[in-house]
């Protein structure tokens, strides 16, 4: 019975990028722990005595030998030893491929609300492509002061982040230091790597029990960091609406302090075939009042190239969507 169950709880929590992988090594545990049993059974009865042991010690050789061989085979085919959980592949796959296809132009504000009712509004333009070294997503945020920030990230293929950050009285780029990453952005909820999904590259994904978001069927899935990760969460729990696969509510755990800070994402809406959310609200909890990122004008297919992403350029432009 325990079997069953080491079985049943690796097959939904693996390790991505070597599907199987738990599973195939308690194949190779079950092998090593016939074999164990095979020597002791011959050392015990002394089965080269007699003739009809002989035939024993022949067949249990076989086995023996076919266990191994369908051992080394899993190794080579994992995916056909014991076949990863289809939902997580399903939920990986499409959201992966979702932020693989960005190319997009956006307007919008960047607003914070305090417990009190003051507003404090940001303009928010912003422009991501990702290319054969994967994303890379350049903002410019306008304060009502005119001071300005400009932002570079750039995420790779397994999730890892690079930041290049133009402050407010600064006049060129420098890569923001790991320890500002968490960072509220101009004052907001939002942090420095709030800005892009770096959770949905990391290697440690785990499909939770299936919920209900308000009237939406989620998949839930707890994407958890390891020490290769640059990020300051410990884990990210999405819910990915199942018909869409796009996130409707997320929720982001700090690491050492285990303080939470939540997502949700409203008017969701599919243009020129990409789904995209019109509004995304963060609160961080335990602190009063919220912050509020609007979109209202852009391009889903902006056909971006790379001098698209210079920091040195006076401004981000945009353009409406078609």
């Amino acid at each position: 019975m325990w079997v069953l169950k080491w079985a049943a709880y690796h097959g939904s929590r693996i390790t991505t990028r070597r599907p199987g992988w738990a599973l195939t090594d308690f194949g190779v545990y079950i092998a090593m722990t016939f074999q164990r049993r095979v020597v002791t059974v011959s050392r015990s009865r002394k089965i080269g005595r007699y003739p009809e042991a002989r035939w024993a010690n022949c067949a249990l050789g076989t086995i023996q030998a076919s266990i191994a061989l369908l051992v080394l085979w899993s190794l080579v085919h994992p995916s056909l030893s014991f076949a990863a959980n289809p939902d997580l592949e399903t939920v990986l796959t499409g959201s992966r491929q979702r932020i693989e296809k960005l190319d997009y132009r956006m307007t919008g504000r960047l607003t914070r609300l305090e417990g009190d009712g003051k507003r404090t509004s940001y303009k928010f333009v912003a422009k991501a492509h990702w290319f054969s070294d994967g994303l890379r997503l350049l903002c410019e945020i306008l304060g009502p002061g005119s001071e300005k920030t400009i932002l570079l990230l750039h995420m790779n293929a397994t999730g890892r982040v690079t930041i290049e950050a133009v402050l407010p009285g600064e006049k060129a780029a420098s890569v923001l230091p790991f320890e500002h990453w968490n960072d509220p952005l101009v004052g907001t909820d939002f942090s420095y790597e709030d800005m892009v999904e770096s959770q949905f590259f990391w290697k440690n994904q785990e499909l939770l029990a299936p919920e209900k978001y308000g009237t939406r069927d989620c998949f839930v899935l707890k994407s958890m960091s390891g020490p290769q990760d640059g990020t300051y969460f410990d884990s990210v729990t999405s819910w990915i609406d199942r018909g869409i696969l796009f996130p409707v509510h997320v929720v982001k755990t700090l690491r050492r302090t285990g303080r939470q800070k939540e997502f949700i994402y409203y008017g969701l809406r599919q243009v020129g075939g990409v789904w995209s959310a019109t509004q995304v609200e963060a609160k961080l909890q335990g602190k009063p009042g919220s912050s509020i990122l609007v979109i209202e004008g852009g391009s889903a297919k902006a056909k971006l190239g790379r001098k698209d992403f210079d920091t040195g350029q006076s401004g981000v432009q945009a353009e409406k969507v078609k």
